[in-house]
């Protein structure tokens, strides 16, 4: 996918980033506890859960063993979606419900001791938990980007077509809100948008 737009002289192009890395090798609050053939996408771990007979009950049943093994404060169940192509998500709305084309990987999970360290505080209360959770969430968000291949960069060329400036790394497809709006110039970023 390209998006080109020209302005005077001068071009810029949105394009895919296919060097980007995957955003679990940042500095993250939260920790990916991912199972079965898609464990590779989330954080290495030695949990061990037993055989579920459903869905549900490894939703419940897996969070509050995990949530007991490692003092979680925050638990969320991370649902796949694979079908020409594969995206994660928090949310158990379709297409993360499908019968035949979805199920639940893991789960995202945020310590008691990972608060306390990030915030500086002592006591774990409700306005922190809410806060690393809303954290977790965005942290499986721009792992799904970094997984759908929805990480891109920019190219600005003269009429020549000689480089004046480029930079990549921008996760999600939101010009407003993915970082990219930021390093280009007003005149560059009115009309524009990514288009699959």
């Amino acid at each position: 996918m390209i998006t080109e737009f020209t302005l005077g002289n001068e071009t810029i192009k949105i394009v895919n980033d296919t060097d980007s890395e995957s955003p679990r090798n940042w500095c993250n609050l939260s920790k990916m506890i991912f199972f079965g053939r898609h464990n590779h996408l989330g954080d290495k771990h030695n949990i061990n859960l037993p055989d579920y007979d459903s869905r549900d009950s490894f939703k419940i049943d897996g969070a509050e063993k995990i949530s007991k093994e490692l003092d979680c404060a925050v638990v969320i169940p991370v649902n796949l979606y694979q079908h020409s192509g594969t995206s994660i998500s928090t949310s158990n709305g379709y297409p993360f419900n499908c019968r035949w084309d979805s199920g639940t990987i893991g789960f995202v999970v945020v310590t008691k001791k990972d608060i306390r360290e990030n915030w500086g505080i002592k006591n774990v209360t409700k306005k922190y938990i809410k806060m690393a959770n809303d954290i977790a969430v965005s942290e499986v968000d721009t792992l799904n980007n970094w997984i759908s291949g929805e990480v891109y960069g920019f190219e600005v060329t003269d009429e020549n077509g000689d480089h004046i400036d480029s930079c990549y790394g921008f996760y999600g497809d939101n010009l407003s809100t993915n970082g990219i709006s930021e390093h280009i110039e007003d005149k560059w970023y009115e009309g524009l948008e990514i288009k699959s």
